[in-house]
């Protein structure tokens, strides 16, 4: 078995929750994370109604130094929020500052309410697919070569200048499991792909479909690292196991939560990252079940 690792996914806010509360509660998992975790999440949303709400770049910027022992990662950007120029140079520069622990997660972006709330336009699924994929050759230009000029259909950059040049590369996670299009800009582009909530049948089915994409473009799958994300609720009491009548929980007992984790590492999954209900779900996969995936 390949090594396999874990993430956490933080807390964006939580309603009855003030903001002070929420980022107590997420500085008590990272300093519990232990055997095993590397990663640190966050989603990028703007507003959650009259809730507090962290926005996701600056929030990982500000964790990124105090926590120097883990990797950031932004699970995942919505495309549309940041000129993709901008988000390369912002991604270039926290890099260097963190010394090389940031993971870029992006996605094509969904939530109307928030784009309709922040003034921006919100087009058709075919059109944020295609900024989604026009933001990733920019991202490649401005992290590989000096000065990068891209001419699209929806962004363009000219004689654009990105210092300094991320170095360890960054990781570009790509996020999604659009059969005709997402897929296929993983193929092309994706350093990381992530799935999440859904049983590992269906992932396997999603992966082949992922590899029909990366067969079509000469792309070596073995290049694209596979993640998977879920809410993790595992406990040996089975009245404290909590489960989702639409989304799919890694859920039950420490055993059962081990055989699921190695079906999805047979497919090659070398990452989790987990949304957790409470720290003691948290410390107690950390005992009874990363062990046996640390070696």
């Amino acid at each position: 078995m390949p090594p396999i690792d874990f993430g956490l996914m933080l807390r964006p806010s939580n309603p009855g929750e003030t903001l002070d509360e929420v980022m107590a509660y997420n500085r008590q998992c990272i300093e519990a994370m232990k055997a095993g975790f590397t990663t640190v999440w966050l989603e990028d949303h703007l507003q959650n109604g009259q809730t507090g709400q962290l926005e996701c770049f600056s929030t990982l910027s500000f964790l990124a130094a105090q926590y120097p022992e883990f990797h950031f990662g932004t699970l995942v950007l919505d495309q549309s929020y940041r000129n993709p120029a901008l988000l390369a140079k912002m991604a270039a520069n926290l890099q260097f500052l963190t010394g090389g622990r940031l993971i870029i997660g992006l996605g094509a972006g969904w939530k109307e309410d928030e784009y309709i709330a922040y003034g921006y336009p919100f087009p058709g699924t075919r059109t944020r697919l295609e900024e989604l994929e026009e933001a990733a050759i920019i991202l490649r230009a401005m992290w590989t070569s000096q000065a990068a000029t891209y001419t699209g259909k929806h962004y363009r950059i000219a004689n654009a200048w990105c210092e300094p040049q991320p170095s360890p590369a960054i990781p570009l996670l790509i996020g999604g499991g659009g059969e005709r299009h997402t897929l296929a800009i993983v193929a092309r582009y994706a350093d990381w792909w992530n799935y999440n909530s859904v049983p590992v049948e269906e992932y396997a089915r999603k992966l082949a479909i992922l590899k029909k994409h990366c067969e079509a473009v000469g792309r070596n799958m073995a290049e694209i690292r596979l993640t998977y994300l879920a809410t993790l609720s595992v406990s040996e009491d089975p009245s404290q196991v909590i489960r989702h009548p639409q989304k799919h929980y890694v859920a039950g007992n420490a055993a059962q939560a081990t055989r699921e984790l190695q079906q999805f590492c047979e497919l090659g999954v070398t990452h989790f990252m987990f949304r957790i209900p409470n720290i003691a779900t948290l410390e107690y996969f950390i005992t009874a079940v990363t062990p046996y995936f640390n070696g």
